[in-house]
This record gives structure tokens, C-alpha cells and sequence, in this order.
């Protein structure tokens, strides 16, 4: 009986010990940043179209077509995913903090938003720290949401087309990755 009762207790202790390793990682594909939301909520394709006043880029390093490798993981599968440029275009990316309009947990540092996608579309850039409302719908409960900006870039941004190294399903229209995501 004893012995019974410490094999049951053994099996038992193991169990719980493999279930919280599982479930501690936290695993949300963010490469280091700190997500509250899983990027899994993130709109993996999109229509393509583009927010008013976005700027094609007149010499990027990545034109349109371009093949190339992502360096970056926004979403699980992105890092080290063949890619396609489908757009590049000059313009300025923040990482914002927000709280989505559909409740939730609170969206820490989430890349990229661009500054054509919010509300009203700033005449010169933001400043880390700046509050602003985003008119973007990468997540569910982003359009609307307050931010706060965590950071911010003026640079080359692309929109690319992806095939997912997990084996998820191509990703059409991926908004956005900047020029340091990328590499031939």
C-alpha cells in the first residue's frame, strides 16, 4: 500500500512538474519584446490596402518583388521565413502599448504601426512616450485604442508576403517589417 501510494504521488508530482514546464514558457513569438496579447490575435494576411498619404519609397534597399529572408519574429513562423516584398514605402514606425477596445490584457511594445495609421496622422513624428489613437487593425481591439509610444523610426517599411516556417498557411500582405527585419 505504501509503496502504491508513493508510485501514485511520484506520477502525480511529475505530471503537475511537465505541465507547468509547458505552460510556463509564454512563448508568443515576440522575439524578446513583452506581450501581454498574443500575437496569435495578430491579422496574419491582408487586403493590401494602404492607409491615405503612404509614400512609395523612391530608392529602397528591398523594391517591390524582392526576395529576401525575415529576421524579425512578430508572429510565430516569421523568423527565418522566405519572404516577397510586396511593398516598400518611406514613412515613420512606432512600437506602441495600448489597450485593446475589446478588453483584454494590456499590448506592450507591439511592432510596427506606421504614422499613417493614426489618428490624427501626426505633421511631424511622435516622441517616445506621446499618446496618440491608432486607426489600425493588425490585432483585434487595436483600431481605436489609445497608445503610448514605446519607440520610434524613420525609415524604409515593407509589406511583405510570407510562407511560415511553422507550416502555417502563406501570409499575404504582412504590414509591417522595417529594413533591419529583413536580409537577402
Amino acid at each position: 500500500m505504501k509503496k502504491s501510494l508513493t508510485l501514485t504521488a511520484l506520477a502525480l508530482s511529475s505530471t503537475l512538474w511537465l505541465g507547468a514546464c509547458g505552460s510556463d514558457s509564454n512563448n508568443d513569438g515576440s522575439n524578446g519584446d513583452s506581450h501581454d496579447m498574443s500575437h496569435g490575435d495578430m491579422m496574419h494576411s491582408s487586403d493590401g490596402k494602404l492607409p491615405s498619404g503612404l509614400k512609395e519609397a523612391s530608392n529602397p534597399t528591398y523594391p517591390k518583388g524582392s526576395n529576401v529572408t525575415l529576421t524579425t519574429n512578430h508572429m510565430d513562423g516569421m523568423n527565418g521565413a522566405n519572404a516577397t516584398i510586396a511593398g516598400a514605402y518611406d514613412t515613420v514606425v512606432y512600437a506602441i502599448s495600448y489597450k485593446p477596445t475589446t478588453g483584454g490584457k494590456m499590448v506592450k511594445d507591439h511592432k510596427w504601426v506606421i504614422q499613417e495609421e493614426l489618428d490624427p496622422v501626426p505633421t511631424k513624428p511622435l516622441q517616445v512616450g506621446d499618446e496618440t489613437t491608432v486607426k489600425a487593425d493588425h490585432m483585434k481591439g487595436m483600431d481605436g485604442a489609445k497608445a503610448t509610444i514605446d519607440e520610434v523610426k524613420e525609415t524604409t517599411v515593407y509589406m511583405v508576403n510570407y510562407k511560415p516556417t511553422d507550416g502555417g498557411e502563406m501570409v499575404k500582405n504582412h504590414k509591417w517589417v522595417t529594413e533591419d527585419e529583413i536580409k537577402k
